[in-house]
């Protein structure tokens, strides 16, 4: 699976698949369940770089003493708002604001989405950003999102 960056504007980003075949109903639904799983985690917050205490403590975290407070101190880093997925051909997409949450999303997201194409489906290409020439994105539909 080759994984491309585009132009990256986190308040106006499309994500575009490149499937090896056209998608199956099942196969959609295993993009779709990934997208809005992966949304609702940064839609509360889970991708907060600010507080990362788990991952900043090590390997060995028995024991580990959490404070509830440096949670309390991190500013807000919600997602804000998700397009429904689209389909054409061998094409997928998906329009996003990633609001103020933090860029461990997208490596999340790609960690998945990789884990996908090696079990479920075969995926070409990911495209982060920009447009795709393949598939002109009309800006009138995307401002509806906005």
């Amino acid at each position: 699976m080759d994984i491309q960056f585009r132009e990256f504007n986190p308040f106006d980003l499309w994500i575009w698949l490149e499937f090896e075949n056209i998608p199956s109903p099942l196969e959609q639904q295993y993009v779709e369940e990934l997208f809005n799983s992966w949304f609702y985690l940064g839609k509360l917050g889970g991708f907060n770089g600010e507080n990362l205490q788990v991952t900043e403590t090590g390997v060995d975290i028995s024991y580990m003493e959490y404070n509830p407070a440096i949670s309390e101190a991190a500013m807000m880093a919600p997602m804000h708002n998700m397009s429904d997925f689209e389909y054409a051909g061998t094409w997928g997409r998906c329009w996003l604001d990633l609001g103020t949450s933090d860029l461990i999303a997208v490596d999340v997201l790609i960690n998945a989405l990789t884990q996908l194409s090696r079990e479920y489906l075969t995926l070409r290409q990911v495209i982060i950003g920009g447009v795709n020439e393949d598939w002109p994105v009309d800006r009138r539909s995307a401002a509806i999102f906005n």
